[in-house]
């Protein structure tokens, strides 16, 4: 993903810089964010091709000057009296991909192949003056060949020069994805401008993902305040004795306990299944018709399903964001545990680009 990340970045940059970055009001209310996560992406120089391999996603965010007419944004909880509202939609597809992406035989002994693309309508509600906020997404969308992960991948890969996947013959069958997650944070502890400590939990409910989250996010560095709103973590408001508009660096840390019922990613759709296995319980069906059989020929070898999920997982994120003018870069790693019991542990890190107006 080393070219599309760096195509990515320089023409959002040039973009940025170069033409349209002259003239702004100070107080942005519209961002444009270009998100890309991938395991090659790696700060320790240990990129790999595996489990949750990558995430590309586009939103477009905005404030507004008045309640939102939108009847589901009416249904959606909110911070308050004052609080700043930033509503959202965006696009995103998901990928999984087993260890070895060269041979096409089923493997139940690694992550599967999987794909998902979706819509998404955001609310992201902060209080700036009680210090807590409700961040709201709502999911749309599908799993399975209709998600066109497998096509996407093998452009990608043969432009680049990787491994050609083979084996997305055996992703999960399409299904639904239909999600809400909910997230209330509330700050616990801050020092001026330079140090922030939240305390965040998150719940997922619907056919993509059951889960409850629980994290600290620890914020420190030259920033505005979280709890201003979503769009002044990533934008330049306020100026300096110059008359220029200040900007932000700063870094983030988000360790995370989760507690996960179902992943619609690695477990198959609520409505389907594995195609890989035959009917009934994971056995090859019974082509004797109840007869006993006289021939000397051993049976076929059962087909296994994938493993079952851990329940509680546990991840570490940290990166850093840089914010000058309208344009802004985020850097972050995330490390993760097994999400299938019996496999291995992941790295993922992330390029998010913001552009706002």
């Amino acid at each position: 993903m080393r070219r599309i990340v760096q195509l990515l970045f320089f023409t959002v940059f040039f973009f940025c810089t170069g033409r349209l970055c002259a003239q702004q009001p100070d107080t942005p209310t519209h961002l444009f964010r270009i998100y890309e996560d991938d395991d090659f992406i790696n700060i320790w120089g240990q990129g790999t091709d595996n489990a949750y391999t990558n995430g590309t996603r586009l939103d477009y965010f905005y404030n507004l000057q008045h309640p939102s007419r939108f009847f589901i944004d009416k249904a959606l909880p909110k911070a308050g009296t004052g609080s700043v509202n930033t509503y959202g939609w965006g696009v995103v597809q998901l990928m999984y991909t087993p260890d070895d992406l060269t041979s096409s035989a089923y493997n139940p002994h690694d992550y599967p192949y999987s794909g998902a693309l979706f819509a998404s309508h955001t609310l992201f509600s902060y209080n700036p003056i009680k210090k807590y906020s409700f961040q709201s997404e709502l999911v749309l969308g599908v799993i399975g060949p209709a998600a066109l992960a497998g096509p996407t991948q093998r452009l990608v890969h043969g432009w680049e020069g990787f491994d050609i996947p083979r084996g997305w013959g055996h992703q999960f069958s399409n299904d639904l994805l239909l999600n809400i997650n909910v997230t209330a944070e509330k700050q616990l502890a801050q020092a001026g401008n330079a140090l922030e400590i939240i305390g965040g939990a998150q719940v997922s409910a619907g056919t993509m993902q059951n889960s409850l989250t629980l994290y600290p996010l620890i914020r420190f560095g030259n920033m505005t305040g979280y709890f201003d709103g979503f769009l002044s973590q990533y934008t330049s408001i306020g100026s300096n004795r110059q008359g220029k508009r200040k900007g932000q660096f700063y870094f983030f840390v988000k360790p995370a306990a989760q507690l996960i019922l179902t992943n619609a990613l690695v477990q198959g759709g609520v409505f389907t299944h594995n195609p890989n296995l035959h009917a009934g319980d994971g056995k090859p069906p019974d082509t004797t018709g109840g007869r006993t059989s006289t021939t000397a020929e051993p049976p076929p070898p059962a087909v296994l399903p994938y493993p079952p999920i851990n329940k509680l997982e546990a991840s570490l994120t940290y990166g850093a964001v840089f914010n000058s003018g309208n344009f802004s870069l985020s850097l972050s790693q995330i490390t993760s545990s097994a999400q299938l019991k019996g496999l291995y542990c992941h790295q993922t890190g992330n390029i998010s680009l913001y552009f706002s107006w």
